[in-house]
């Protein structure tokens, strides 16, 4: 074995000197070729010099940014690019070292790593550090080029002590981690047995001698360990095994045995089963995860654990930045393989790629404790967790509860006192000042609105410790928090006090819940009747009777009162509505004889009523459905009845406009609606009022989406355009394309494009659907200066990740709001954006960017009110701090108030209530909408 390292080595010291020579020569002739002292050197020696001071001032910001926040990934990788692009070595060992422990490197940074240090390692001393070297990078991402460096590299260095044994070790290893790679693995197999391959060349005998017998057995096992290679190979599902299989017959001086023809048969049908997986990841594109996705349930379902775990990680390396990935994964190794060396490895890899994620590190205290590591170590995990930068305040809730569960577990309640139990009480403590301080602070609130973690603690002080003394402080105090008006609350505390206190303590809580709850007090009076009946005297029971029936009393009169209210509310609405489409008839009735004065202001309530149906019908599409359905009705006659906000005018009416019908500018087409043609229909919507020739304007805006058979404009009875239109194409798919127009910008104004759908048949459908919950990739974007564009908005915010859409928000005119909606590629990108730019100035405007999280829509709090309102008792909305100020009425208060509101003045001043100005005695006087202009405006 001496003579094959010797050998080696000799074979790779020649191939090396060889290719020093090159170099030397090829350098030589560069200088030879370039000359010295010519004026184009100087010129460019001058602009070297510039892009070098350039540089140092970019390396230079970038150490500053990354001093204010080390978890800058994109900084730390520019730096990187710099320092060696300027070749500062040990400025890019430190940049390296200090990235490297905070994230896993990808496999590019790595192998440039990698190259640099194996450039300068000469000594052993040095070599050690690129073994080092190689052993993090290959625990960072499954990479079959990383392990195939570190294999050629340890041939190199065969001379060291190990040798030949060491190689081995790191190809065997290359082999368990990446060998069943179907589309890289063969590289290692093919390195591997060139490598057993060469040490065959150096102890065979020279030609004509005769081994001895030492050399003959050296040979033998030689020659069998490349046997033993091809064998494992083959029997390997890879890609291109054909070509591996000739190679052994060829290389093979006997039969391939019977076994290893079987067990290629069966390699060569799983590779027909991964196959249509293998060519659906080719085929896709960056991040293919759909297709590992896909190809990983198949793993599963097959069973291999060698084979889950590399594609587990293979999905890994292309999609580090997924959460879900990394759960599936560390659940599969938790639950199935149990490995401790893997398992931490795999939790650890997964913290430092999505730190944000806050179940990924309730995971990790949960593998650490499962595999009694140290508790410092455990403490330490939990510190980083804390420093991780969550993005909701309910994520650092979570993440102190796993900690106090682990310390919690640690503690031997058989002791009346430990060091293990005051840890626990300390950290009880810690958490509470911390989710007041820290978290509250940031996100302007607890995250704990019900007190979890004090509840928690209530129960092991009363269950563990027998301190009821302590549990009844801090319910206490939890109650004193806003939760005292929450029934389910007091029969948190009265269980407790069942379980671990007494009855004198039961009655009093269920006594102050009686008297507290507000959203279900039937309940708690329920509970303390039965507590009476099995525990209580007479004189208990008679003062619990009384109590219940006394509460409940007042709780039915508040509640008949609200819905008194309700009802007056619903009545006054319907005589508003009834008003206006009365007030409405009687304008359409009246046909002015002469210009007046007062006749502009009329004409203009009719322009701004056509303006409401407009903004009402592109809304609902429907609505002008239901008029051209009339208008089929009533046979050939044109359509004269106009559909107003609240319904359309009377017969009567109908007959006054037939009478007299203003001359229009031109006259009308009837408008058809086609119910089966709607698939290819668009309904456009927030078109300007005055578009010249609106029907051969739309024409040349979807002359692009394809042939368009009709365009179906919308006219007023005055011939006045209101706003809207259909779109007939002769295909479904020049439909769907005209789809893509929505927001198109015509005339200054962003148009409305949406499917042609009849709300009479479809009432839940809805044009826009933008999320209602909360999306951590997307960022919300306010205070924008009115004059931001949308261009202007991507260079600011790109520098923090890769953007998919950047949303601006404007009204129905166009304008903008100053609002603004960025959408990322991951999460840590956006959450890295929200704590770089929140609080920054855009051209003297101060932002704010937070995680988008909209609130409820309108409907769903209408929806929400109804259910309140149904429920036992009125529900009040407000948190823990009280009223937010988007809980806040906006109705003006003077219709709140009765003696500000209701009360006007006669022409003599003498104050007079509107029940009493007229009408008969006792009939309240109904309000014309002047007279609330009147009250709005205090004439």
């Amino acid at each position: 074995m001496a003579a094959a390292e010797h050998g080696l080595k000799e074979r790779e010291t020649q191939g090396l000197g060889g290719e020093e020579e090159e170099g030397e020569e090829e350098m030589e002739s560069e200088d030879e070729e370039r000359g010295d002292g010519s004026p184009e050197g100087t010129g460019q020696s001058s602009s070297e010099e510039e892009d070098e001071k350039e540089n140092e001032a970019e390396i230079q910001r970038l150490e500053e940014q990354l001093s204010i926040n080390a978890f800058d990934y994109n900084c730390h990788v520019d730096l990187i690019k710099l320092l060696r692009q300027e070749g500062e070595l040990d400025r890019l060992r430190r940049a390296r070292q200090k990235m490297s422990e905070l994230f896993p490197l990808t496999e590019e940074i790595w192998l440039d790593w990698l190259k640099d240090e194996m450039k300068i390692a000469e000594d052993g001393s040095s070599r050690e550090l690129v073994y080092e070297l190689f052993e993090k990078a290959v625990k960072d991402y499954i990479c079959p080029e990383i392990w195939l460096e570190y294999a050629q590299y340890s041939i190199g260095g065969m001379g060291e002590e190990g040798g030949i044994a060491k190689v081995r070790g790191i190809f065997e290893r290359a082999l368990t981690a990446v060998g069943l790679h179907m589309t890289k693995g063969s590289t290692i197999w093919d390195a591997y047995r060139e490598f057993e391959n060469a040490i065959l060349g150096t102890i065979q005998p020279l030609p004509g001698t005769i081994p001895s017998a030492e050399q003959q057995q050296m040979l033998n096992t030689q020659l069998e360990k490349i046997h033993t290679l091809f064998k494992r190979q083959i029997g390997v599902p890879l890609l291109d095994m054909a070509s591996t299989y000739a190679e052994y017959e060829e290389w093979s001086e006997e039969p391939i045995p019977e076994p290893v023809n079987q067990n290629y048969k069966k390699a060569i049908q799983l590779v027909e089963k991964y196959k249509p997986y293998e060519e659906a990841l080719l085929a896709a594109e960056t991040p293919k995860l759909a297709e590992y996705q896909a190809y990983i349930d198949f793993e599963v379902k097959e069973g291999d654990p060698a084979r889950i775990q590399l594609i587990f990680e293979r999905a890994l390396a292309d999609n580090c930045l997924v959460p879900d990935l990394w759960a599936r994964y560390t659940q599969y190794l938790d639950r199935q393989l149990k490995m401790k060396e893997l398992v931490l490895g795999a939790h650890d890899r997964a913290v430092r790629n999505c730190p944000w994620t806050v179940g990924l590190w309730k995971s990790y205290i949960l593998a650490l404790e499962r595999h009694s590591v140290d508790h410092s170590t455990i403490t330490e995990t939990f510190e980083k967790a804390l420093n991780a930068g969550f993005i909701q305040a309910t994520d650092y809730v979570e993440i102190w509860q796993s900690y106090l569960d682990y310390l919690r577990r640690r503690v031997d309640f058989t002791k009346d006192s430990s060091k293990e139990l005051e840890e626990l009480r300390a950290a009880f403590v810690r958490s509470l000042d911390y989710l007041k301080q820290e978290v509250e602070e940031r996100f302007s609130e607890s995250g704990d609105p019900s007190c979890s973690i004090m509840q928690n603690w209530a129960r092991i002080e009363a269950r563990h410790c027998n301190n009821m003394q302590k549990a009844r402080e801090l319910w206490d105090s939890i109650m004193t928090k806003g939760n005292s008006k929450f029934a389910n609350m007091w029969l948190e505390y009265y269980n407790l006090e069942r379980a671990h206190g007494d009855t004198q303590h039961c009655r009093k809580a269920l006594h102050r819940a009686v008297q507290c709850t507000v959203d279900y007090p039937e309940h708690v009076c329920d509970v303390l009747l039965a507590l009476e009946r099995i525990e209580g005297s007479l004189e208990d029971w008679d003062a619990a009777v009384l109590k219940t029936e006394t509460r409940l009393s007042r709780v039915n009169e508040q509640r008949a009162k609200a819905a008194a209210k309700q009802a007056i509310l619903a009545r006054q609405e319907e005589e508003k509505a009834e008003q206006r489409k009365k007030s409405r008839a009687e304008k359409k009735a009246k046909k002015p004889k002469k210009a007046k004065p007062g006749d502009k202001r009329k004409a203009e309530e009719e322009e701004d009523d056509d303006e409401e149906w407009g903004e009402e019908a592109a809304e609902h599409p429907s609505k002008k459905h239901r008029g051209e359905e009339q208008s089929e009705d009533n046979g050939a006659e044109e359509m004269e009845t106009e559909t107003g906000l609240f319904g359309r005018s009377s017969s009567s009416t109908r007959h006054s406009k037939s009478q007299h019908k203003p001359p229009a500018p031109k006259e009308q087409p009837k408008i058809l609606h086609n119910a089966d043609k709607e698939s290819m229909t668009v309904f456009v919507s927030n078109l300007p009022y005055n578009l010249p020739d609106p029907e051969q304007q739309l024409r040349n805006v979807f002359s692009g989406c394809g042939e368009i058979s009709q365009v179906r404009v919308v006219y007023n009875n005055k011939g006045t355009f209101r706003g809207y239109c259909y779109v007939e194409f002769t295909e479904e798919k020049n439909a769907l394309d005209a789809l893509k127009m929505d927001r198109h910008v015509l005339k200054g104004r962003p148009m409305y494009v949406s499917p042609c759908v009849d709300k009479n048949k479809n009432p839940d459908f809805k044009v826009f659907k933008y999320s209602t919950v909360l999306e951590k990739h997307k960022l919300f974007v306010s205070g924008l200066p009115f004059s931001c564009t949308k261009e202007e908005l991507e260079e600011i915010f790109k520098v923090h990740g890769t953007i998919n859409e950047i949303r601006l928000v404007t009204n129905r005119s166009g304008k903008p709001k100053g609002l603004a909606y960025v959408d990322y590629e991951n999460e840590a990108q956006a959450s890295q954006a929200v704590m770089k730019l929140d609080g920054t100035k855009v051209k003297d405007h101060t932002i704010k960017v937070a995680i988008s999280n909209p609130p409820l829509r309108k409907q769903q709090e209408s929806q929400e009110a109804a259910r309140s309102t149904t429920s036992m008792v009125p529900r009040q909305t407000y948190g823990a701090r009280g009223k937010g100020r988007t809980q806040v009425a906006l109705l003006p208060r003077s219709l709140h108030r009765q003696n500000t509101s209701d009360i006007t003045k006669t022409e003599n001043g003498t104050p007079q209530t509107p029940e009493t100005s007229s009408g008969a005695e006792g009939e309240p006087r109904k309000m014309s909408n002047a007279d609330f202009a009147k009250m709005l405006l205090r004439k």
